[in-house]
C-alpha cells in the first residue's frame, strides 16, 4: 500500500490530520531532538566555523591590504615615471636648445668665416689688379717712350742734316765728359 493509504487511516474522519497526544510527543521529542542537534552542533562546529570564517576575513583583509599596497605603489611608481618623463622632456628641450644655439653659432662662425675669405679674396684681388695696372703703366710708359723716340728719330732724321747731327752729338759728347759720374 502507499504511504498515503496508511496516513489516512490514522487520522479520525473529518479531520486532515490528528492532533492527539500520540502526535504532539512525537512533535515534541523532534523539536527537543533538534533543539539537541542544534546546541550540540553550535558546540561542536561554532569555534571551527568561526575560525575558519574569521582565518577567511583576515586572509581576505590582508589580499585587500596587499592590494591597497600594491595600488599604493602603482600610484608611486606612475607619479615616479610621469615625474622621469618630464625630466626627460625637459632635458630633452634643453637638447634641442643647445643644438640650435651650437648651430647658429657654427653657422655664425661659418659665415664669419666665409666673410674673412671674401675680404682676404678681395685684398688680394686688389693688390693683384694694383700691381696689373702698376706693370701696365710702367709698360705703357716704355712703350711710349719708346715710340716717341721713333718718332722723334724719324723727324729729326727729316729736318736735320748730317753737319746739324754731327753737331748735337759733339754737344752731347761734351756734356757727358762734364756730368759727375755716380758709382
Amino acid at each position: 500500500m502507499n504511504i498515503t493509504a496508511l496516513l489516512a487511516q490514522a487520522v479520525p474522519e473529518g479531520r486532515v490530520f490528528g492532533l492527539d497526544s500520540q502526535t504532539l510527543a512525537s512533535a515534541g521529542i523532534q523539536l527537543l531532538n533538534a533543539i539537541i542537534l542544534a546546541v550540540a552542533l553550535t558546540f561542536i562546529l561554532y569555534k571551527p566555523v568561526k575560525q575558519f570564517l574569521q582565518n577567511r576575513a583576515d586572509k581576505i583583509k590582508g589580499k585587500m591590504d596587499e592590494t591597497d599596497s600594491a595600488m599604493e605603489k602603482a600610484n608611486q611608481l606612475i607619479a615616479e615615471y610621469e615625474n622621469k618623463l618630464k625630466e626627460i622632456d625637459i632635458e630633452g628641450n634643453k637638447i634641442i636648445e643647445d643644438a640650435r644655439r651650437k648651430a647658429a653659432e657654427e653657422s655664425k662662425a661659418i659665415v664669419e668665416g666665409a666673410r674673412m675669405e671674401a675680404q682676404e679674396i678681395k685684398r688680394r684681388t686688389q693688390e693683384s689688379i694694383n700691381e696689373e695696372r702698376r706693370r701696365f703703366k710702367e709698360e705703357s710708359r716704355l712703350y711710349i717712350i719708346e715710340v716717341a723716340s721713333l718718332m722723334a728719330e724719324k723727324i729729326i732724321a727729316k729736318t736735320i742734316d748730317d753737319e746739324t747731327q754731327d753737331k748735337l752729338f759733339e754737344e752731347a759728347l761734351a756734356q757727358l765728359e762734364h756730368a759727375p759720374w755716380q758709382g
